[in-house]
């Protein structure tokens, strides 16, 4: 199968799983996935799955993508950080709707790659760091927007205060023995949330690697 009509096909399972949003799908479909993995598995880079990169970690389900992508854009944040950079697959969509993205990857093999990946695609909005994500950008605070990409027990504080008034953050967040996609609004310096069901994804772990 060639890679347009893999993309088309990608592009219709998205809608027939409720993404809406027509700039969403035209960016998803533009992206050349098969880059951000390895040229052995490249030719399941447009199935709607999650496909490992190494180092235990992997590119998340393009319907997951699309999905984080689709709630963060309704609220059309400028600035935008990402605390878990990967494959760089996210950064790179959210890089077309948004003036900046910050981005921290904790495993130097992976931020390395990333890079590389974002000199390819000539994008120039990405701002990455090597860095423990926990700890966030504080430098370049505030954000409009903040997304997690690994599943986290809570939102620390030192995380909420880099949120402008107004932002939103999404997150991947532990509830017991399962995890939930939820959705913060930051009003009056406190966050309220809205939770967009079940999710599956790597842990959030402290440290650099």
């Amino acid at each position: 199968m060639t890679s347009e009509r893999s993309r088309d096909n990608l592009i219709e399972t998205l809608k027939q799983k409720g993404i809406k949003n027509n700039e969403v799908l035209k960016i998803m479909k533009k992206i050349p996935r098969h880059i951000f993995v390895d040229e052995a598995i490249s030719d399941q880079a447009y199935d709607n799955t999650a496909l490992p990169i190494g180092s235990n970690q992997t590119i998340s389900q393009p319907l997951i993508v699309a999905k984080m992508t689709e709630l963060l854009i309704s609220k059309n944040p400028k600035r935008i950080l990402e605390i878990g950079t990967g494959s760089g697959y996210q950064a790179v969509v959210l890089s077309q709707f948004a003036q900046k993205v910050f981005t921290i990857e904790r495993i130097k093999t992976l931020h390395d790659e990333a890079k590389r990946i974002f000199k390819i695609l000539n994008i120039h909005n990405i701002y990455s760091k090597y860095s423990d994500g926990n700890n966030g950008w504080p430098e370049k605070a505030c954000f409009d927007a903040i997304i997690y990409t690994a599943a986290a027990n809570t939102i620390s504080t030192s995380i909420s205060l880099q949120l402008c008034d107004n932002g939103v953050l999404l997150a991947p967040v532990c509830v017991g023995s399962k995890q939930i996609l939820r959705e913060y609004l930051k009003k009056d310096n406190k966050l309220i949330y809205v939770d967009h069901g079940e999710v599956n994804f790597v842990p959030l772990l402290n440290g650099k690697k």
